[in-house]
């Protein structure tokens, strides 16, 4: 009997975490989506509710290494403009505690982007804090 309880009380307490996993998932997903939403749409209000405010965007570019605040240079976007012609994907996310990781994959007729995005959980609330990410060519712009 002491066993099935103790087993009741493990399956149960398993099953808890496993959700609270989910319902953090899903609210990575939706901040990532913030961004992927806000950027195929140029609507740069959409976009920064995925950002801290003092998140950073690092990258390269053919001078080199850059740093750039990630909600200034976003902040140029121009919701009158048409939608991006692109198709977006979150391929994964990563959590652990309050950290989070999301690699998402924007895809344009002649390049995509892969975007790493790193998160944390302030105030009950997940943030992207830190975006690196790579511009490679299409296959079919490649060849």
């Amino acid at each position: 009997m002491k066993r099935t309880v103790l087993l009741c009380l493990i399956t149960i307490f398993s099953m808890a975490f496993t959700v609270a996993q989910e319902s953090d998932y899903q609210l990575v997903a939706k901040t990532v989506n913030y961004y992927l939403e806000g950027g195929t749409n140029n609507d740069y209000e959409t976009l920064k509710k995925a950002f801290h405010e003092t998140a950073t965007m690092k990258y390269i570019t053919k001078d080199g290494y850059k740093e750039v605040n990630a909600l200034e240079f976003f902040s140029g976007m121009d919701a009158s403009k048409p939608k991006q012609n692109r198709t977006t994907k979150i391929a994964d996310i990563t959590i652990s505690g309050h950290a989070a990781n999301a690699r998402l994959e924007i895809e344009y007729p002649t390049f995509s982007f892969i975007d790493f995005m790193n998160l944390l959980k302030i105030d009950g609330e997940w943030k992207i804090v830190n975006k690196i990410f790579y511009r490679k060519p299409a296959l079919s712009a490649a060849q």
